[in-house]
């Protein structure tokens, strides 16, 4: 029986290859052709690339003893590396493996890479194959593409001068979390597409842009405020985490966005403008007063205008802050902003005679006063004849 042992653990030993079973380099957009990468079957190596000097790799545990065996003479050593049809000599460094505790044993690096660690393994040919085949789409070795580098890029003076409003990011979004009980990723799209269908019948004029689903963590016994979805809060060890599928919709405020600014007049006490939010969170204009700041404003017009071919004149931003919906908690309320505060804010600038910006939502073909600037997608164009 001992003898039969022996016999079988050398057979199963020759259908096996020295391969390398992966690499502790997480960052998998820096490999390159010149790394040893998973899959690699290593065939031999030397200190030097003549072919001759090759010594063969017969097993894991042969190959880092001869390593460990070279160690203290050289660093750097060549490998003889099967990879698909090819065969490619590479440098790599020697280095102790760290993951072995009870005995020394030897590893190798990549030449140019100190993270770029491989881990050795016994395997059948057939899972080499899977292995490479897994490296190849990483690395992309049988495109044409040339290699990448990082370069720099002045993000100051781009955004300075090609984004319309810096304190805007032209798109918006929404994010829906699962109510309690609702267990399928489906009826949770299904209540967001109702919620933007139900903006855009209203007469919001919003514009779908993508949807996506999103990981949150939940905190159990959590009021459902607008704190609900932090990630920062200090929480007792104690206290269970779930992670929920959330459902992420974005969407354009608008085709643009109409920026006015009302200047009130000495004597004036309001802006003569009211405002009312509708059941999906928007704040949008319900009244302008004849001849008051708004309507000077050009927002008379705009209010002519969208009653008349069906849209509601949404504001999207005051003073630089958004007013739109950002997202419904489990319980199913919808977070937006405080009507009153934003009434506060009015007042509070009627009072001290200060003027004030307000951002509203254009529909298609709106026809916009002389006195009003549209900020939008259209704006992220190139010019016309490029």
């Amino acid at each position: 029986m001992e003898k039969y042992f022996c016999f079988k653990q050398q057979e199963d030993m020759a259908d096996t290859l020295v391969c390398v079973r992966r690499v502790k380099q997480e960052a998998s957009e820096e490999w390159d052709e010149s790394m040893p990468l998973p899959g690699d079957i290593i065939e031999g190596f030397a200190e030097n690339n003549a072919d001759e000097l090759f010594v063969p790799a017969k097993a894991k545990s042969d190959l880092s003893s001869q390593l460990g065996k070279i160690s203290p003479q050289t660093e750097t050593v060549w490998l003889k590396v099967r990879r698909g049809e090819r065969t490619l000599k590479l440098r790599a460094r020697v280095m102790p493996d760290k993951s072995a505790v009870l005995q020394r044993r030897f590893t190798i690096k990549a030449a140019n890479d100190d993270r770029h660690v491989a881990v050795l393994g016994d395997l059948t040919l057939e899972q080499c194959t899977e292995l490479q085949e897994m490296s190849r789409k990483v690395v992309n070795m049988d495109s044409w593409a040339f290699s990448k580098r990082g370069v720099k890029y002045d993000w100051k003076m781009k955004v300075d001068n090609y984004l319309p409003d810096q304190r805007s990011s032209v798109v918006s979004s929404i994010l829906f979390m699962p109510l309690q009980g609702e267990h399928s990723i489906e009826a949770t799209t299904g209540r967001c597409m109702a919620w933007f269908s139900a903006a855009v019948s209203s007469g919001a004029p919003i514009v779908f842009v993508n949807i996506q689903t999103e990981q949150t963590l939940n905190v159990e016994k959590t009021l459902c405020t607008g704190k609900e979805l932090s990630w920062g809060g200090q929480k007792s060890n104690n206290t269970p985490v779930q992670i929920l599928q959330g459902i992420r919709l974005w969407f354009l405020p608008g085709v643009a966005e109409i920026l006015l600014e009302m200047i009130p007049e000495p004597g004036e006490t309001r802006f003569g403008m009211d405002i009312k939010r509708i059941d999906e969170g928007f704040i949008c204009v319900c009244s302008v007063t004849k001849g008051s700041a708004a309507e000077r404003a050009g927002l008379g017009d705009l209010f002519e205008e969208a009653n008349k071919v069906g849209h509601l004149l949404v504001i999207s931003r005051l003073e630089g802050k958004s007013l739109m919906p950002s997202s419904v908690c489990s319980m199913g309320l919808i977070h937006c902003c405080d009507q009153n505060e934003v009434k506060d804010t009015l007042i509070s600038s009627i009072d001290e005679m200060d003027s004030i910006q307000i951002h509203l939502m254009a529909w298609p073909n709106q026809t916009h006063s002389s006195n009003t600037k549209a900020n939008g997608v259209a704006n992220l164009q190139p010019p016309k004849g490029l």
